[in-house]
């Protein structure tokens, strides 16, 4: 046998990568360990796959820092993204009891808030107003905005921590109520929100979740629900601020807005309002306190095209800056939760 035929039997040995070499974590900002980033480190890793193989690590990795943003994967289209989703989470969840309107592109798939560019969105919990929320958001960069379009994060650890011991007791005490009103010409519909045409519908959906409904002149609907301000998380335990008592109040809203509302529409008619549990109002020097809580704790990165941003809902709050468009975020929900609480 010659040199070269001898050559030829030798088995080439197998390189076996582990899961954490073939990726690499950061943090946006050095000072600050909030969101973790990750990112492949060596060419070709498909994040599908290596999300699929790599759950419990995910799992352990959102618990501790509340925010994943997956950068440089090449992530490039809608059904990627829902593939995405379903390995880390099996599959998205339907966009139900809406509060803001959000265009569906593909499966369960939808647009961020579809607010004029020029507006900017308030931190908050996805639908933390409602009985039924995910535990997962997900975002995913297609295309950036051509100036800002910046979706801020917040840790909702630091926002309980700036929250004032007497005013949390005063909220677990009283709970709050979420008054809403559709059909006025302002906001979502009703039909939108419920998702049907159907009256007795809607009316089952809230007298099965505690809502309390009214029906006014017009086909109009004004409801009032009462919820918890303060939530355990089902799988670390701690106590949550998980509320939407400051973003739905109206003096959250921009001046402008807020005025013109105020201007057209009397208090029980204005499209959201929330108060406490017994009905009494939120007292001004608690709501900013509050917004000061949430706008202190905020991290801001430049969106990069293919980027995809998964948050534990509970534990962390997001918003939105005006921007210049284009702009094509997109966005899906997971792991429906129904606290018993509620």
């Amino acid at each position: 046998m010659t040199k070269i035929e001898s050559l030829g039997s030798v088995k080439r040995k197998a390189v076996n990568i582990s899961p954490e070499e073939l990726i690499k974590t950061e943090f946006i900002q050095s000072e600050n360990n909030f969101p973790l980033v990750i990112k492949p480190n060596v060419k070709g890793v498909d994040l599908q796959n290596w999300a699929k193989n790599n759950g419990e690590f995910l799992k352990t990795e959102l618990l501790q820092y509340g925010a994943i943003l997956f950068r440089d994967f090449k992530v490039k289209s809608i059904e990627e993204f829902e593939q995405i989703i379903a390995a880390i989470c099996q599959e998205a969840m339907e966009y139900r009891y809406r509060a803001s309107p959000r265009t569906q592109v593909g499966g369960r798939i939808y647009t961020s808030t579809d607010y004029p560019a020029e507006q900017s969105i308030f931190p908050h919990n996805e639908h933390a107003y409602s009985p039924t929320f995910p535990l997962k958001i997900f975002f995913f960069c297609m295309s950036p905005a051509a100036e800002g379009g910046e979706t801020p994060i917040g840790s909702c650890r630091k926002v309980f921590e700036r929250i004032h011991p007497d005013i949390r007791d005063r909220f677990i005490q009283k709970k709050v109520m979420y008054m809403r009103n559709f059909g006025d010409g302002f906001g979502l519909p009703w039909q939108t929100v419920f998702q049907t045409t159907d009256k007795t519908k809607v009316e089952e959906y809230c007298k099965t979740n505690g809502i309390e409904i009214e029906w006014k002149a017009g086909d109009r609907l004004r409801t009032r629900q009462v919820g918890p301000a303060i939530l355990k998380h089902p799988q670390t335990g701690e106590m949550v601020w998980f509320n939407h008592a400051t973003f739905f109040h109206v003096s959250t809203l921009e001046s402008t807005i807020r005025d013109s509302l105020l201007t057209n529409l009397p208090e029980e008619d204005l499209p959201t309002n929330t108060y406490y549990g017994d009905g009494s109002a939120i007292e001004p020097s608690v709501l900013a306190e509050l917004r000061a809580a949430y706008q202190q704790e905020m991290v801001t990165f430049s969106w990069e095209k293919g980027d995809v941003l998964m948050l534990d809902n509970m534990l962390s709050i997001h918003a939105r800056q005006p921007f210049v468009p284009p702009r094509k975020i997109l966005v899906g929900m997971a792991e429906p939760y129904t606290p018993l609480s509620i």
